[in-house]
């Protein structure tokens, strides 16, 4: 009998297993009781971003997968508090560095666009909200994204309304090196960023906002071709919100910044295929 071919699923199990593996240790302390690795968790949780589900339904849906549970070495399911207690161990600079990870294996061009959206903290329904005059704040997100490789190189996430030329500085200067074209719009027209940019050989094409005709003739002489990647953006986190969910689950905050950053991993897991 022939054997079947890899599904995409499979296929994205085996490389987030590779890069979970590459990673992190496999146990996170000698006290361990190795029931489970670390990658397997790091997995699992990926996988859980990618369905859109919870974790009592993927280890559910786990037990007719065969080829998945054998692709990772699991031999018997874990119980669902047991990945929420792993999701609780893993600090976001174990993410960023399967986030870091996974942009190696996609064809960046190096123009990069910068772009922030809101995300709903709740699924609660706007009728309930309305009646209940319940408040539910919103996060900012601020995504790099390589416009190339559709890739995700960074995020940002704040519970404030921190202004968009305060949020680029840090994450430019955490991605030194990975940007030959820094595209933003008029939210980041500041100096200083731009000053920050060609300080790490990287040019800015931000638009200016317009207070006299100098600022409108600098605007003229934008590339409109090349400014016009900027959409990447606005398309990247559409995109996000519509496959992965338009809200976060998470109700504590450290963990809501997490489920984010596994996110914008798994994305770009998924364009590596």
């Amino acid at each position: 009998m022939q054997a079947l071919p890899k599904s995409r699923v499979l296929r994205f199990v085996e490389q987030a297993f590779h890069l979970a593996r590459r990673a992190v240790a496999r146990y996170s302390s000698k006290f361990s009781k190795r029931r489970y690795s670390g990658h397997q968790h790091i997995l699992l949780l990926c996988l859980k971003v990618r369905k859109d589900t919870t974790h009592r339904t993927l280890l559910d849906e786990l037990v007719e997968m065969p080829r998945i549970r054998k692709a990772i070495n699991l031999t018997e399911l874990s119980a669902p508090s047991t990945l929420c207690k792993a999701f609780d161990r893993l600090g976001m600079d174990g993410w960023r560095v399967l986030l870091n990870l996974s942009i190696t294996r996609l064809p960046t061009i190096g123009v990069v666009g910068i772009g922030a959206s809101g995300i709903d903290r709740s699924h609660a329904s706007k009728h309930y909200t309305k009646r209940t005059k319940l408040t539910i704040q919103q996060l900012k997100v601020t995504l790099l994204v390589d416009t190339g490789a559709n890739a995700i190189l960074d995020l940002h996430v704040t519970t404030t309304r921190k202004h968009d030329s305060k949020i680029a500085p840090s994450l430019i200067e955490r991605n030194t090196g990975k940007g030959a074209i820094l595209i933003g719009d008029k939210g980041y027209d500041d100096q200083n960023i731009r000053a920050l940019a060609r300080e790490d050989g990287t040019r800015p094409l931000i638009k200016h906002r317009e207070f006299s005709s100098l600022h409108k003739a600098w605007n003229a002489r934008l590339d409109a071709d090349l400014y016009g990647q900027r959409s990447q953006n606005e398309s990247m986190n559409s995109r996000r919100k519509r496959k992965y969910g338009a809200f976060i689950r998470s109700r504590r905050w450290w963990k809501q910044f997490r489920e984010l950053v596994v996110g914008c991993l798994t994305h770009n897991i998924e364009k590596s295929l």
